[in-house]
């Protein structure tokens, strides 16, 4: 094309292409095609709208969005301020647009970002491993008058080791009611694990300090999660559930009165499902294969008097669980007890 366009102006456009064996429509469409060497005239910025904010009006607006006083007010809260202040830079509308254009439609302040807590994960294989306890609410005689009613638990027999009942909630309590059950359960340097809620008490400077001078590991269930306390929160809804248990208790003498009738019961005569229907004072006290050795003779022999009846051939007593858990991991063999 270079040699034709050399040639152009001494030779017709034909001849030219008759001699290279070009059709004339292929060069005229290779001339209309080949790229211009004038200069683009650069782009128009945008007009500006009559009714738009200028620059320095919508520099203004961003101001005010950011500024400490406005930070935390939505754009109907600073249109109606500085209305009342005899101010008007633009509607509400247009302070939404900017937010938008922005990003920054939502929280605008630096917010602190919660802590992520990660869930607790406790196994315990024999009783005395791991106890868990918690603080409950008892109505008094009228209105505005309630008792704290401290309990802990064994997580692995669900036998209620001790018990405090009080008219406040106060770490001191909480430090003598574990100090008094740990020497009544024989508990050893770094033998114990106890769990709690995240509860005043249960974070208390006091109650961290018992745990420190007896070697005892702590645990805390996560914020607002109350799934991680299950053995605590279930022996509370035993109790209140009971058919005994009063909707409001004529005194705190009363109220002590029912607790100790209702946590001998508990230990002593409840039959607990989740322990193969034995008392949690049998399975706390070693009395497991006693017990259930018993029940499998008075099985066995009403198998041999009326085989027919069991269909499902010779029965056979079920025992405790080996392990009871907070929280299973989905991989065990990759955890690690904490003792």
């Amino acid at each position: 094309m270079n040699e034709i366009e050399t040639l152009r102006g001494l030779i017709p456009v034909s001849r030219l292409c008759d001699a290279l064996g070009m059709p004339r429509s292929t060069y005229y469409n290779c001339r209309k095609n080949k790229p211009s060497k004038t200069r683009r005239t650069p782009a128009k910025e945008p007009r500006q709208h009559p009714r738009g904010l200028t620059r320095k009006e919508r520099a203004e607006v961003v101001r005010v969005l950011m500024s400490e006083m406005y930070i935390d007010k939505s754009p109907g809260q600073i249109v109606a301020n500085q209305l009342d202040e005899g101010r008007y830079i633009c509607s509400e509308r247009t302070y939404y647009r900017i937010l938008h254009e922005h990003n920054a439609v939502g929280e605008r302040r630096a917010i602190a970002r919660r802590s992520t807590f990660s869930a607790p994960e406790l196994m315990a294989t024999a009783p005395r491993m791991v106890w868990t306890w918690d603080i409950t609410k008892l109505k008094g005689h009228k209105k505005g008058i309630v008792y704290n009613l401290y309990v802990i638990l064994d997580m692995y027999s669900r036998y209620v080791v001790g018990w405090l009942l009080a008219h406040r909630e106060q770490d001191n309590l909480a430090v003598e009611l574990i100090e008094a059950s740990c020497r009544r359960e024989g508990i050893q340097p770094s033998q114990l694990v106890i769990h709690a809620d995240r509860g005043s008490s249960m974070r208390s400077a006091s109650v961290s300090a018992l745990y420190d001078r007896m070697h005892i590991t702590k645990s805390h269930s996560r914020p607002y999660c109350s799934n991680d306390n299950p053995y605590s929160e279930s022996q509370f809804k035993t109790m209140k559930y009971s058919s005994r248990f009063p909707d409001r208790f004529e005194s705190i003498e009363a109220a002590r009165l029912f607790c100790e009738r209702f946590f001998d019961e508990y230990n002593n005569e409840m039959y607990h499902s989740g322990l193969a229907m034995l008392t949690p004072a049998a399975v706390h006290f070693g009395r497991v294969e006693e017990v259930v050795s018993r029940r499998q003779l008075v099985l066995t022999q009403a198998f041999q008097s009326h085989p027919e009846r069991f269909v499902n051939g010779k029965p056979t007593h079920r025992t405790p669980p080996q392990k009871v858990w907070i929280n299973k991991p989905i991989n065990i063999a990759n955890h690690t007890l904490n003792s």
